[in-house]
């Protein structure tokens, strides 16, 4: 993710920011420029842009910036959309009359923002099911019924589903550890959702799905026996020399989904790193050294892939020396980074075409 300034005073924000801490400018992110802008906001109630690139244009908050405190993005003053782009995307919102709903639907539009911007940077087009029944993206967030009934976080034909107590920090990370996950975020579940999607979009019934097969094997298995399978027996014991994860075991859908949502860390990290000029410059050569400042969008596959390793390494060894876990518990074998590669190019096609 690229680094986003105050355009009244200079001062750095975050993404998700809805007002500047020192100047105390009103903020919001327009999806058109890809961009966080400072507002003057007039009294017909349209945000005067600040930033450079607007040229003054004239915003208005989505319904659920100004109403709900849920989102930070805007939209054009003279549009008849109430929601931004993102929150068209979402069909069904928690229940905001039970205790930290509300915090859990923020946190759920939040990640979900995050995962837009990343695509949207790729080059990948998502459109929401009113602009396209057939194959536009829709997400519900859900919660168990009074009778216990769950919610299964998953993908059907555009439609994800998010369970909102994965937004709980506690239960996420009870079933994170239950099931032996080494990572498990609200963020990671949404990039892996829509790997399935993707997979929909740019594999099924296109010409690549015998390279895919190749790298990932036959998709054609029966789902559900593999499920089973895999939660009555587990993964192979030597499942981390050819797969990201042991989720990952299942199937080949699941493994492409989880390789997926590996890829879009990996670019969305090595952005952020690169927009912040984060080089790595240590007294001996025999360290990690990261001084390659290549935009993501122009680099190869090869390159990220160079760049990537010295900074998870600084990355943990820094989580390390506050007691925290690693912040990348993963290891690259030859044939995940082959699985990658394929991905990327399919993202590289995407974006082309």
């Amino acid at each position: 993710m690229k680094t986003f300034h105050c355009n009244r005073c200079n001062q750095l924000v975050f993404f998700e920011n809805t007002h500047c801490e020192k100047c105390g400018a009103r903020l919001g992110f327009v999806p058109e420029l890809s961009q966080i802008s400072a507002f003057e906001e007039n009294e017909d109630g349209r945000w005067k842009s600040l930033h450079p690139l607007a040229q003054d244009s004239f915003y208005k908050p989505c319904h659920n910036y100004s109403v709900e405190n849920v989102c930070n993005w805007v939209i054009p003053a003279d549009s008849d959309d109430t929601l931004c782009c993102s929150c068209q995307l979402t069909s069904t919102i928690p229940n905001l009359t039970q205790p930290n709903n509300r915090l859990y639907w923020y946190r759920l539009e939040n990640a979900k923002r995050r995962l837009l911007y990343t695509l949207d940077e790729l080059g990948l087009d998502v459109k929401s099911r009113q602009e396209d029944p057939e194959h536009g993206l829709e997400f519900q967030f859900l919660e168990a019924d009074a009778e216990g009934k769950g919610v299964m976080t998953g993908h059907d034909n555009g439609l994800i589903t998010l369970n909102i107590a994965e937004a709980d920090d506690a239960h996420r990370e009870k079933v994170r550890s239950s099931l032996h996950e080494p990572y498990r975020t609200l963020l990671g579940h949404f990039r892996h959702e829509t790997g399935h999607y993707f997979f929909d979009r740019l594999i099924a019934d296109t010409p690549r799905v015998k390279a895919f097969r190749t790298a990932f094997g036959d998709e054609q298995q029966d789902y559900s026996a593999a499920l089973d399978r895999h939660y009555k027996e587990g993964p192979p014991p030597n499942w981390a020399d050819n797969y990201i994860s042991a989720y990952a075991t299942m199937h080949p859908w699941e493994d492409w989904a989880e390789t997926w949502a590996h890829y879009l860390h990996i670019v969305d990290t090595l952005d952020t790193a690169v927009s912040c000029g984060l080089v790595l410059v240590p007294d001996s050569p025999n360290e990690p050294t990261l001084t390659d400042q290549t935009p993501i969008e122009e680099t190869t596959f090869d390159n990220l892939m160079t760049r990537w390793f010295p900074l998870t390494y600084v990355l943990n060894s820094l989580n390390r020396s506050l007691g925290m876990p690693d912040g990348y518990p993963f290891a690259l074998a030859p044939p995940v980074i082959d699985k990658l590669r394929f991905v990327h190019r399919v993202v590289a096609a995407a974006a082309r075409r």
